[in-house]
């Protein structure tokens, strides 16, 4: 039976920018390894399964080319732009995952996004792992159990960063490396590879900022900030520090509209 699919590019309002994500709309669920050859076949760092729940809500999971992860941003936004665009939701949708209850709102030409806050620990870095990365100095190495985060001095570097990935996959599924921003309305850069997963940089990871929003809200003495992820596509994340929670907002754009036959 022919499903609907998307292809969205999300924290842009560019086609061809920002991070592109897979959308299928279900009727009803199908069995995981189904879902995992389907992303595997688009191999796009996530593909998103979005399932209509009665009284309005949706399941939604979500898969890297390689495994289920427990929470992407990137793939939420464009889910919520999906259904808003295609009429199956007004204004705002609650989505039903592995990482509880998430909510999505349309605020402006941006969707914001409601996540649980994962701020990071200061840690020992593992071995190999700045190497690996390409980093001769740190200031900072945390984990907060889904990725690592090395915190840098200069942007710079984040932004010429070339990782040896097939070594970094043999130490850790994730890594986000970070800086205080030099550029002018940014706050911070990061990039973000995760060859351990099948992801070698993702474009623009709204996850890592439930991590970095509260890490770089404490060290700048504010409740908001504008990221930029340095890839080469590039993407804003719009982030504000409430509690225990981290909204993420950003546009998105549909670029292919089409059917897969499941």
């Amino acid at each position: 039976m022919a499903t609907p699919l998307f292809w969205v590019d999300a924290f842009t309002d560019t086609p061809y920018r920002g991070n592109p994500a897979a959308i299928c709309l279900l009727d009803a669920a199908i069995d995981e390894p189904a879902m995992q050859s389907l992303a595997f076949e688009l191999g796009l760092a996530e593909t998103a399964y979005v399932v209509p729940r009665p009284g309005g809500d949706y399941d939604l999971r979500w898969f890297t080319p390689t495994v289920e992860i427990p929470l992407c941003g990137h793939a939420t936004l464009a889910s919520a732009h999906t259904l808003f665009e295609t009429g199956r939701a007004a204004d705002s949708v609650t989505f039903h995952t592995r990482s509880g209850p998430l909510t999505c709102t349309r605020d402006g030409t941006r969707i914001a996004m409601d996540f649980p806050a994962a701020p990071p620990n200061p840690v020992d870095a593992p071995p190999g792992l700045l190497d690996a990365l390409g980093i001769s100095e740190a200031v900072a190495v945390l984990d907060n159990k889904q990725w690592f985060i090395v915190e840098v001095a200069d942007p710079a570097v984040v932004e010429r960063l070339t990782p040896d990935l097939r070594r970094l996959e043999t130490i850790v599924d994730g890594a986000s490396v970070t800086a205080r921003s030099d550029r002018d309305g940014v706050d911070i850069v990061s990039r973000v590879f995760g060859p351990g997963v099948g992801v070698d940089e993702d474009a623009v990871t709204g996850s890592v900022h439930c991590a970095l929003t509260p890490y770089w809200c404490e060290q700048l003495g504010t409740t908001e900030l504008v990221a930029y992820q340095a890839s080469a596509r590039g993407g804003t994340l719009h982030c504000r520090l409430a509690g225990d929670r981290v909204y993420l907002a950003g546009p998105a754009v549909t670029v292919l509209r089409g059917e897969v036959d499941l």
